[in-house]
C-alpha cells in the first residue's frame, strides 16, 4: 500500500490535533481538581470555625416586683461595659466553647425593676448628663464576675450560673452615696430535648430574676443607702 505525501501530512496533522485536545483536557482537569481541593479546604475551615464557639444571647422576661415606691427621682447609667457584657467559656482543652452575651438582658431587667422602686426613673447617656436633670441620685450597676458550671465538667445534673455585681449610687454631682456588692445564682436541670445553649439561657434568666428580687428587697437595708435616705 502506498501513501502520497499529502495524505501522510494530513494524517500526522490530525494526530497532532487529537494530542493537543487530550493535553488541554488533562490540563483543564488538573486545574478543576485543584480548585475543588482548595474549595473543599476553605469550606472545611469555615465549618471548623463555625463549630468552634457557640453564641448564646440571654433572653427572658423579668416581672416587676410588688414593692412600695420610694418618692425619689433616680437616673440610671448603663456604661458600655454593661451594655456589651459577654462571658467566654472555655473547654477543658482551652478552646473557646460558649460566648454568652447578657448585656441587653441586664438592661431589660433593671428597666423592669427600677420603676417599681422609685417614683421616677430616667436613663442617661453619661454620668455628667444627670446634672441639671433634677434627680436625687444616679444609679450605675456594674458586672464584676460571671461564672458558668456545665454538667459535663461538674458531673452534676444541672447547669449553674453565678453573677457578681457592684452597685454604685452617687449624687447628680458625682459625690459618693453607696457602693455595695450583690451576687445572684441560677440553675436549671438537664432535660432530654433541650440544647445546651437553651439550658445556659434558662439558668442565666433564673440568676437575673434572683438579682431582681435581692436588689429590690435589700436596697433600703444597705447601711450607706439607709443613712442617705435618713438625711433627705
Amino acid at each position: 500500500m502506498t501513501f502520497n505525501r499529502s495524505s501522510l501530512a494530513n494524517h500526522e496533522s490530525s494526530e497532532q490535533t487529537v494530542s493537543n485536545v487530550y493535553s488541554n483536557m488533562r490540563k483543564q482537569q488538573t486545574i478543576v481538581r485543584r480548585l475543588l481541593t482548595r474549595a473543599g479546604l476553605f469550606l472545611s475551615v469555615l465549618l471548623l470555625e463555625s463549630c468552634g464557639v457557640s453564641n448564646v444571647t440571654i433572653e427572658g422576661s423579668f416581672p416587676t416586683p410588688n414593692i412600695s415606691k420610694l418618692p425619689l427621682t433616680v437616673a440610671v447609667y448603663y456604661d458600655d461595659a454593661l451594655r456589651e457584657f459577654a462571658y467566654l467559656e472555655y473547654s477543658e482543652t482551652g478552646a473557646e466553647e460558649f460566648n454568652i452575651e447578657s448585656g441587653q438582658s441586664h438592661i431589660e431587667l433593671f428597666n423592669a425593676v427600677l420603676p417599681a422602686m422609685f417614683e421616677e426613673v430616667v436613663v442617661v447617656d453619661s454620668m455628667e448628663a444627670a446634672e441639671g436633670r433634677g434627680v436625687d441620685a444616679v444609679f450605675a450597676p456594674l458586672i464584676e464576675e460571671f461564672q458558668l458550671a456545665l454538667p459535663a465538667k461538674t458531673k452534676l445534673d444541672v447547669y449553674e450560673v453565678w453573677i457578681k455585681y457592684n452597685m454604685r449610687l452617687v449624687t447628680a454631682e458625682g459625690d459618693y452615696i453607696a457602693d455595695w456588692v450583690l451576687t445572684s445564682y441560677g440553675k436549671t436541670p438537664i432535660e432530654t430535648f433541650r440544647t445546651t445553649e437553651a439550658a445556659i439561657n434558662d439558668a442565666a434568666v433564673v440568676a437575673l430574676r434572683d438579682l431582681a428580687s435581692s436588689f429590690s428587697l435589700s436596697f433600703t437595708q444597705v447601711p450607706e443607702v439607709r443613712d442617705w435616705l435618713a438625711s433627705l
